[in-house]
């Protein structure tokens, strides 16, 4: 018994097995979870696999409920058949097709009437995050919100992954002028992170990169 579940990524090579909480319900807020965490993800490498597991094995306890395999062996284990994913993303639902003998014949999509939605989705966000070791809980991250860095405004604190992995917050103080490390910053918003002499503009990690961050909601 239990409600199984396989993820795997387009290339089907390796996967990883869940014994218990298969339903989307879990899957989806698990993925996010990793990517808000910035994890790299397995169809970027061998990493994503193990922070993953890492995850699920916190969330879980114990020494069972969660292992990696490559999907030839692991195949659909039945319940909820088998995610395929795509950086941090679900984009494939499928599980084996059986004839009258249950011999396997092939594939075919796993059918929406049968996704579980009985968990709430920030509510597993944060299931996740009490169980991981407490210097790698995102904590109040879980409530940000993404809007594109052009859109930044004076006093808004948005968040930067520092080098160990952490994130934490800065507020915006301004604008870029000129060029800063070969770049045209004319414009864009700067935080009080690394200073000079009281002056923030001139180093190019106080500026948020991508063309969205992450800020705490404005009030």
């Amino acid at each position: 018994m239990g409600n199984r579940a396989v993820i795997t990524t387009p290339k089907k090579d390796l996967a990883l097995y869940l014994h218990w909480n298969g339903g989307r319900d879990t899957v989806e807020p698990l993925l996010t979870y990793c990517e808000l965490q910035g994890y790299r993800p397995p169809s970027c490498d061998s990493y994503g696999w193990a922070r993953m597991a890492q995850v699920m094995g916190n969330f879980f306890g114990g020494a069972l409920s969660v292992g990696i395999d490559r999907f030839d062996r692991l195949g659909d284990q039945g319940d909820n058949g088998v995610y395929v994913i795509d950086g941090w993303k679900i984009v494939g639902r499928i599980e084996e097709e059986l004839d009258d003998d249950y011999n396997v014949t092939g594939w075919h999509e796993f059918p929406e009437s049968r996704e579980q939605h009985e968990h709430d989705f920030d509510d597993m966000l944060r299931s996740f995050d009490e169980a991981m070791p407490k210097r790698l809980r995102l904590g109040a991250f879980l409530d940000s919100i993404e809007i594109p860095v052009s859109e930044l405004k004076l006093g808004d604190t948005v968040w930067m992954r520092e080098v160990d992995g952490t994130i934490r917050t800065y507020p915006v103080i301004g604008f870029g002028t000129d060029m800063v490390n070969g770049a045209d910053r004319t414009g864009c918003a700067y935080v009080a992170r690394y200073g000079r002499n009281g002056d923030y503009s001139l180093n190019p990690n106080n500026y948020p990169h991508g063309k969205t961050c992450r800020i705490a909601p404005r009030k």
